[in-house]
């Protein structure tokens, strides 16, 4: 799971962008959340699953655009 995380994190930006699209962003970002482990991450990481698709891929892609990083807590 820690390799997971590590490759998404060293991703280039645009990449990550892609990413962040609708339809793969919930599965993708979904995914590195779980990977985190802490219980809220988890619980955002399958809210992320569920509801990527629809509406939260515009919160990562302006986190991304932002920080740099996908939203979590």
């Amino acid at each position: 799971m820690a390799e997971l995380r590590k490759a998404l994190e060293g991703l280039p930006l645009w990449l990550k962008i892609i990413l962040a699209l609708p339809g793969i962003d919930g599965i993708i970002w979904g995914l590195y959340r779980i990977c985190k482990g802490t219980l809220p991450n988890v619980i955002l990481g399958i809210v992320w699953i569920i509801a990527g698709t629809c509406v939260t891929w515009i919160l990562d892609i302006i986190f991304l655009a932002w920080k740099g990083a996908v939203f979590e807590l």
